[in-house]
């Protein structure tokens, strides 16, 4: 059997980290605890669960720190987690048996992130991350800020699940402008910009609602054509997303369209751009979009936003065959969503709304 040790690093995550360590602490023969300042009970907490609670100097690289944690790992794998993760009863059982009966000739197992999941339980915002790595590779956390861990060679692709689950008691506001500090830290200083770098700093922006600032760097990265293939598409949607928020109607279509370039459609954008041809009511043109979002592939690597190619394009649907006069294509989609989503107040709306118009329909024959 596979011997695996978690790496983690933290700061003043007293509030999420024993829910994180308790739902790996069966999992892992080995804990690895990297603090970069705590000054709350953060120490003590992993304290409990581990001898190997080990400080670090934060010198604002979260790869510096990742790879200091990998380097004092012993066993045969490697797991990272953020302290607001953890993995529900059902993947604990799930990594039971991967590590029972994993095979050797494995260099990293990939995991779905689920960042959210609706009131029904379903996963809503995930993508997936190489979570457990064979310690003899050396990979390498690469990026001061939202680093990557370089991986090749035999990747397994799990069906186990890791759960974002940020305490929302917590503060946000705490760090929320951290990353963009960080990066105008090394502008600053004069260093060169990865396409990555781009990206993110792009995105960061974006978060922070500098919106013309941030349009220029997704344009300076998609100029650059060296990103990954589905940061190209998400720096198109929030490329998008720049443009309508300062009321750039014909450049948030472009970018949206500029999507396509990248790889076959995605669900999201095509919904996005339905919405504009709805908005428009050129509702023929938003039944295509909208019917192409539900009938694409949506498994891919990058962000899958579950609701774009689910309940929300189907009650798009319902909606422009009802402003075009087809009743029973209209009740179809809506019952189609409802699948999604039963308890749906728009949804139970329109459930209600087509019964009354079908009986008077009816009793006027």
């Amino acid at each position: 059997m596979a011997t695996i040790s978690l790496c983690m690093i933290v700061k003043n995550e007293e509030e999420v980290l024993e829910n994180c360590l308790k739902s790996v602490q069966e999992i892992c023969d080995e804990i690895v605890i990297v603090d970069t300042g705590s000054t709350d009970r953060t120490k003590e907490i992993a304290r409990q669960y581990t001898h190997k609670v080990l400080d670090f100097e934060w010198i604002d690289d979260f790869s510096a720190a990742r790879n200091f944690a990998f380097s004092n790992a012993t066993m045969d794998y490697i797991l990272w987690l953020d302290a607001d993760d953890i993995l529900l009863p059902d993947d604990q059982q799930k990594f039971k048996k991967l590590k029972a009966k994993l095979n050797p000739d494995v260099d990293a197992v990939s995991m779905k992130y689920v960042i959210l999941r609706d009131e029904y339980g379903n996963p809503t915002f995930h993508y997936r991350r190489n979570r457990l790595v064979k310690r003899n590779k050396n990979f390498k956390w690469i990026g001061p800020v939202h680093e990557y861990l370089e991986v090749s060679g035999n990747i397994l692709s799990s069906d186990i699940s890791i759960e974002h689950k940020k305490d929302e008691k917590q503060s946000t506001g705490q760090s929320s402008d951290r990353n963009l500090r960080i990066y105008e830290k090394r502008i600053k200083r004069g260093e060169d910009f990865s396409p990555r770098d781009l990206y993110y700093y792009a995105n960061e922006l974006r978060d922070h609602r500098q919106y013309e600032k941030a349009i220029i760097y997704y344009n300076e990265f998609l100029g650059g054509k060296k990103g990954w293939v589905e940061d190209n598409i998400r720096a198109c949607m929030n490329l998008a997303d720049c443009h309508a928020h300062i009321g750039e109607k014909d450049e948030e279509m472009e970018a949206l369209l500029k999507s396509l370039s990248f790889d076959a459609p995605r669900p999201e954008p095509c919904c996005r751009i339905g919405d504009i041809f709805k908005a428009k009511q050129n509702y023929q043109t938003a039944i295509f979009w909208y019917t192409a979002a539900t009938q694409i592939n949506k498994d891919t690597a990058g962000f899958q936003n579950e609701a774009y190619s689910t309940w929300y394009p189907n009650l798009q649907l319902c909606v422009c065959h009802w402003e075009l006069g087809n009743v029973q294509k209209s009740i179809k989609h809506n019952k189609m969503a409802k699948k999604y989503r039963p308890h749906d107040e728009q949804i139970l709306f329109n459930e209600k709304f087509f019964s009354d118009f079908l009986k008077s329909k009816k009793e006027k024959k």
